[in-house]
């Protein structure tokens, strides 16, 4: 990602779906402009979702995604499209391809209902119009193109823009909403073994970024400076730290200057801030055996002392006087089955547009597992979760 790039958890998540050879990967080639995917006449080329970042007019940052095959066949087919169900649950827009000439198969259908089911604005692409006498759509919603003439693809971007710019309508801020032009805010970063060498991770960029849109000044100090800099600033509106420094931020903010973290904010911008909260209270429940997951949006080196694989489970069962067992997962990889957990971790989701979060909190709910974040279960570990989610008020509201 370059300097000037928007994070791809901010961008508006547009994911192309249909069966093989529908002319998915020429109409996405034909779309970006460039040779994105793969294409041949073989059933199947697209083997792996294929990732493209870019700008549409009017709404702005976008990722583009090619699928495989709805269809695909075989062991490896199967996988293919295990692959393309993980696209479903981050797409903020689907667009299934299908072609003219022809009704809708099984699989198109199936997708249909799996995108109605989850409540996704999605278009019907009809492909291939250069081999069919087919010029007028049919339904409300349909979009009849050519990716070899490129007829009507401009509609087609058009469509989309329009989709996307309803996504970016919600006015969700990640703090500056909890802001007042002209405060200040301080951030506390502690500079340990797990922090990246030379920078600052993406919760932190993207917090004083929003603190500064909001015409707000941010103060930027360690754990280890925090009580000179509290005594030589006037009160700060609040007090943002990283999760692992609870114990010490806590003790030296006074009650009365609002305190929370990070993963607390990102719980509330991409989740549901009360529904994590509730997920908490099964920390001090839980007993020998129980099967914790521990989940993780990105994929990263693991440090010898990693907050996820090592600080977590010692924390956690110094807190419940228990042995859990513990299972990990990290990236796209968060398992289908949950029904076996008592309980699921999951990290600020940082790395995670708002809908995969959103998804995999909602397959917890399902299944009948509470979930917190890493923010709130740390903070709930320490005695401080009420103290350090009171700044949003009642359910997640500004005070």
């Amino acid at each position: 990602m370059g300097l000037n790039d928007t994070p791809s958890s901010e961008r508006v998540h547009i994911a192309f779906f249909g069966i093989r050879n529908a002319g998915k990967s020429s109409l996405v080639n034909y779309l970006t402009n460039q040779e994105m995917s793969l294409v041949s006449d073989i059933k199947g080329t697209t083997t792996d979702p294929v990732m493209k970042a870019m700008e549409l007019s009017k709404a702005g940052p976008v990722l583009i995604i090619d699928t495989p095959g709805i269809d695909d066949t075989g062991e490896l087919g199967e996988k293919r499209v295990e692959r393309t169900g993980r696209i479903l649950a981050k797409a903020d827009v689907a667009v299934l391809v299908t072609e003219c000439g022809r009704e809708p198969v099984q699989a198109e259908k199936e997708l249909i209902r799996l995108i109605s089911e989850r409540k996704i604005p999605y278009l019907t692409v009809r492909n291939k119009a250069d081999l069919y006498d087919e010029p007028e759509d049919k339904e409300p919603g349909e979009i009849i193109v050519s990716a070899r003439t490129g007829q009507n693809i401009e509609r087609l971007k058009a469509a989309l823009t329009e989709l996307a710019c309803k996504k970016n309508e919600s006015s969700k801020r990640l703090v500056a909403d909890l802001l007042n032009k002209g405060d200040t805010v301080v951030l506390v970063i502690p500079l340990d073994e797990s922090a990246p060498k030379g920078r600052l991770i993406l919760p932190q960029q993207q917090t004083i970024r929003d603190i500064l849109e909001a015409g707000c000044s941010a103060v930027v100090c360690r754990d280890t400076e925090l009580k000179e800099v509290l005594s030589g600033i006037p009160a700060p509106r609040m007090v943002i730290t990283d999760s692992q420094a609870y114990g010490t931020v806590a003790s030296i903010v006074p009650e009365e200057i609002p305190l929370t973290s990070f993963s607390i904010l990102f719980a509330r911008y991409k989740g549901e801030l009360e529904s994590l909260r509730r997920g908490a209270d099964k920390l001090a429940a839980l007993t020998d055996g129980d099967k914790v997951l521990i989940a993780e949006g990105c994929t990263h080196h693991r440090q010898c002392n990693d907050i996820g694989s090592v600080k977590l489970p010692g924390w956690i069962r110094e807190y419940s006087k228990s042995d859990p067992e513990f299972h990990f997962s990290s990236g796209g990889s968060f398992p289908e089955e949950l029904s076996g957990y008592a309980l699921i971790i999951h990290c600020g989701g940082c790395m995670l547009n708002e809908s995969e979060m959103k998804f995999r909190i909602s397959k917890a709910e399902e299944a009948g597992v509470p979930m917190v974040n890493y923010g709130m279960a740390i903070a709930c570990m320490n005695g401080i979760l009420e103290r350090c989610i009171k700044v949003f008020g009642r359910a997640g509201e500004r005070l």
